[in-house]
């Protein structure tokens, strides 16, 4: 009787320890504009980050995804999810889910993974001291546009109108215009925006180019182009048209270039922070970091397809050759 008694004792403490024990095993909760497939390196970096600090997913870490498919109208409710669920820390892919996570939670730790311009878009009071319950990384950096702009001028002898496609009600882009703008004024150049709010807006975008004579495109990022990358490709190619993009995942669909901060760093990066999260640092207490590695891709199919010889002393800069 004493021996049934101990164990019954021994199973009643056991069983909350056991469920105790199981709630401490955090979620993260991931938020993208793009589809997976648009995202694939920035989620094997971050699977990678969490590895090198030793999570392993689904045994001392759990994560849930959420994709808007390029439709930002899907966000807000999507980030309401994830409140929803409880998780631990959400990390965000761009500024639109940021806001939408914003709006969703005060409380909750939200990491950017990539973001523009965050003082700016009112995520955080600075970067130094961010001051709520959001922290990161940022994306932008006024060298960028100019080593974009001089790439496609190297690549375009006399090159003097550049069409700029993008989303200016995307947060941060109006920032990243400035910027553009600022380095299109010293090297002599027409700027013409092509406004993109949807799948439905690229070929106008692209037919307004071509009435306004452009001779080269440089593309914003935004979930929506980033979606269609593949259709970008073709009609850059169709129209003859350099384009340059923000991103490698253009240029490994079909692209010409692209220049700007690396996405996988980023969001390896991005792993960090939720690690220090987790062992109990507060967001306001994590300064925002600004970029660390950039690259430039080019796809010299692409650039046959046009008709374009690529400059040796272009082809050296490259991070990455696509043949």
């Amino acid at each position: 009787m004493r021996f049934f008694l101990t164990l019954l004792i021994v199973l009643a403490l056991s069983i909350p320890a056991e469920a105790q024990q199981a709630k401490k095993i955090p979620t993260i909760g991931l938020l993208f504009g793009a589809t997976p497939t648009a995202q694939t390196s920035g989620i094997e970096a971050f699977r990678q980050g969490l590895r090198e600090l030793g999570y392993m997913e689904g045994k001392n870490i759990f994560i849930e995804w959420r994709f808007a498919e390029g439709k930002s109208d899907r966000l807000p409710s999507l980030a309401g999810e994830l409140v929803r669920l409880k998780v631990d820390v959400i990390v965000t892919a761009g500024p639109q889910p940021t806001r939408s996570a914003k709006q969703a939670t005060t409380t909750i730790p939200i990491v950017m993974a990539q973001d523009d311009d965050p003082v700016g878009s009112g995520f955080v009071a600075s970067l130094a001291r961010p001051g709520g319950n959001i922290t990161g990384l940022a994306t932008f950096g006024p060298e960028v546009s100019g080593k974009q702009l001089e790439l496609l001028r190297e690549i375009v002898p006399k090159l003097s109108r550049v069409g700029v496609l993008g989303d200016v009600i995307r947060p941060g882009t109006a920032q990243a215009l400035k910027e553009i703008n600022v380095a299109a004024d010293a090297f002599a150049m027409q700027l013409q925006y092509l406004e993109v709010r949807g799948p439905k807006n690229i070929e106008t975008a692209f037919r307004a180019a071509a009435k306004e004579r452009a001779e080269a495109l440089l593309v914003q990022r935004s979930p929506v182009l980033l979606s269609q990358r593949r259709q970008l490709a073709d009609l850059a190619a169709k129209s003859r048209l350099p384009a340059l993009y923000g991103t490698r995942e253009y240029v490994e669909d079909g692209g010409l270039m692209s220049y700007g901060v690396s996405i996988a760093d980023q969001f390896r990066r991005a792993a960090w922070y939720v690690d220090k999260i987790l062992k109990g640092m507060r967001p306001a207490d994590l300064p925002v970091e600004q970029p660390r590695k950039f690259e430039f891709v080019i796809n010299l199919k692409a650039a046959k397809q046009i008709g374009l010889t690529i400059p040796p002393n272009v082809l050296a800069q490259a991070d990455r050759i696509i043949k």
